[in-house]
């Protein structure tokens, strides 16, 4: 019981610490700019033909006003509360929605794109937003800030600001593991390294066009979803230890890419933000964070009909809740990007 009840006071005092930290230091970072999957994606999807959208009832339930964003979640998402933790924008809005302009995105913006990843042939399966195309936006929104700032101040945006990569599940779960193609191409080692190969490409093109403060984002426990429990039937519905271990396997070659670029590239600052052990000890022991012990997934059996979401690890069955996100947020910012608040 009594970590029941300490676990949300010890997170409002992390959050008071790391706002705290914010305003010592003068909060730097001028924006944080989204590239990745439906972990990070506000809302794009909403504004191309796929049915990868989140833009109905219930998702968004939580979220100011209640309405659905295009947020895989019943309220925010872990990129929202990193944004505020900087003492930036309490959400950061999608690249694609008319509702926005320059203006909004010259603190903030996400050109992420739910159920795309690394490889072009996952983006290709539901017709999302290619990583490509995720950096062809970005090189828009440059000129878009340019004109809207000047070139001065502009560019002191583009190299102060804090870019964060979220992608890479999609990949094997959607589709290495999904639908032939990758799987007869490459044993499971060779293609994990054909993505972090791309990510090291896709870090080296941002770092040209004047990022320095990246964070290249790990994959969560896979095996761990709702989706992959509830199809584990002869293991007793029990997370997959195959994909949790295949994701800690990939999280240690990304850890690594990230180390070499830092060698690479003179005055690159990139940092890995891994959310595995955070998110697995959540699943594991769901009362340290004042959540259920039973039934992880917001009501299994009739998705998005639970009263109280934060009462949930999963609000669907490959999404978080706001609640989690919140917890991995703080985590992430305290343990990958401390270092970036006094910078």
């Amino acid at each position: 019981m009594e970590l029941k009840q300490m676990a949300p006071s010890i997170h409002i005092l992390w959050l008071l610490s790391i706002q705290f930290l914010v305003l010592v230091n003068g909060g730097k970072i001028p924006a944080i700019i989204v590239f990745g999957d439906s972990s990070v994606d506000s809302g794009n999807n909403n504004y191309i033909p796929t049915v990868a959208r989140s833009n109905f009832q219930p998702y968004g339930r939580d979220f100011n006003g209640g309405r659905p964003t295009g947020r895989f979640s019943n309220g925010k998402i872990t990129t929202d509360f990193i944004s505020d933790a900087f003492s930036l924008k309490p959400a950061i809005p999608a690249y694609l929605d008319p509702s926005y302009s320059i203006s909004d995105f010259a603190t903030g913006v996400t050109f992420a794109s739910a159920a795309t990843g690394y490889d072009n042939a996952t983006s290709n399966v539901l017709s999302v937003i290619p990583l490509w195309k995720q950096l062809e936006y970005y090189k828009n929104y440059q000129k878009k800030l340019r004109a809207y700032l000047g070139d001065r101040k502009a560019n002191g945006v583009i190299s102060g600001a804090l870019y964060l990569i979220s992608v890479g599940t999609n990949d094997f779960l959607e589709n290495y593991y999904a639908i032939p193609g990758r799987s007869s191409e490459y044993t499971i080692e060779e293609y994990e390294n054909f993505l972090v190969g791309i990510a090291a490409s896709f870090t080296e093109k941002l770092y040209e066009l004047g990022a320095r403060k990246i964070s290249l984002g790990g994959l969560p426990p896979m095996g761990c979803m709702p989706l992959e429990r509830t199809g584990n039937l002869m293991g007793g519905s029990e997370c997959v230890d195959s994909f949790n271990n295949l994701a800690a396997d990939f999280n240690g070659k990304l850890n690594a890419l990230v180390i070499k670029q830092n060698k690479k590239f003179h005055g690159m600052q990139m940092v890995f933000s891994d959310p595995y052990g955070i998110l697995l000890k959540m699943i594991q022991k769901p009362a340290v964070y004042g959540m259920f012990e039973m039934g992880y997934a917001c009501s299994r059996r009739n998705p998005f009909t639970c009263s109280n979401a934060d009462k949930f690890v999963f609000w669907d069955s490959f999404h978080p809740t706001q609640k989690t996100c919140s917890i991995i947020a703080t985590y992430i910012v305290q343990n990958a990007l401390a270092k970036f608040l006094s910078h």
